[in-house]
């Protein structure tokens, strides 16, 4: 990336701080860390911090609570750290807010690549703030979702491939494509998931796939937003 960002990683664990520390300065970050949510939250307002490595499982305030306040106020990117193998609790940090998640053991290559690909999802939508179509608008600073001057609430797969669509008006997007959006290019899922997430898209803006006025299935494909005519 051009612009090395500024990276908060809070863990409860010495040695895994200071080998991502050293890891990630050697590739030209800068790097903060912290071991519990206090210090965490106090380096964020002091510092200028532009992407959180979070490990879910701490003492005291818990990595779930802590995303929740780091959320409250910012839409800074969040990667959770997480020896969880229950789905429960990854989905309930992607819930919260969180970004993406790396299940521990994780190799430290593909850290980075994952911080890479989410900052640089996270700059592109930083370059314009909002984007209209119809009566939906998008703000993409403060992930702002508003239909009809009334606000709705997604969650951030949600948010992330409708973002994506509002941003690339017409362009048909296959499955594989909005999976890659919704997770990362390292997700491996099915295809047919990315159904469920439209699927809920759909009833939250009132759409009708039938008579659709927002988001079009492309038979074979994918989906789109926005019609053919229009």
């Amino acid at each position: 990336m051009e612009k090395k960002c500024s990276i908060l990683v809070v863990d409860d664990e010495e040695m895994i701080r200071d080998t991502i520390n050293a890891y990630f300065t050697a590739n030209g970050y800068q790097v903060q860390t912290a071991s519990n949510g206090k210090d965490a939250l106090d380096l964020f307002h002091s510092k200028s911090i532009d992407f959180v490595i979070l490990d879910l499982m701490l003492s005291g305030m818990s990595g779930e609570e802590i995303c929740s306040s780091l959320r409250s106020i910012s839409n800074v990117p969040i990667l959770m750290l997480t020896a969880k193998a229950q789905e429960d609790d990854v989905v309930t940090g992607l819930r919260l807010g969180a970004d993406d998640y790396v299940t521990k053991p994780f190799s430290l290559k593909q850290l980075l690549a994952r911080v890479e690909a989410i900052y640089r999802r996270f700059s592109k939508t930083k370059e314009k703030k909002l984007f209209q179509y119809k009566e939906l608008c998008i703000n993409c600073e403060t992930r702002e979702v508003v239909l009809y001057n009334a606000p709705i609430s997604l969650t951030p797969i949600e948010w992330r491939i409708l973002s994506s669509m509002i941003q690339n008006q017409k362009k048909t997007f296959t499955r594989e494509e909005l999976l890659h959006i919704a997770f990362d290019e390292y997700y491996e899922g099915f295809e047919r998931s990315v159904d469920t997430h439209i699927k809920n898209l759909r009833k939250k803006l009132g759409d009708d796939p039938k008579h659709p006025k927002y988001i079009y299935t492309i038979h074979g494909i994918g989906y789109r937003l926005g019609g053919n005519y229009e």
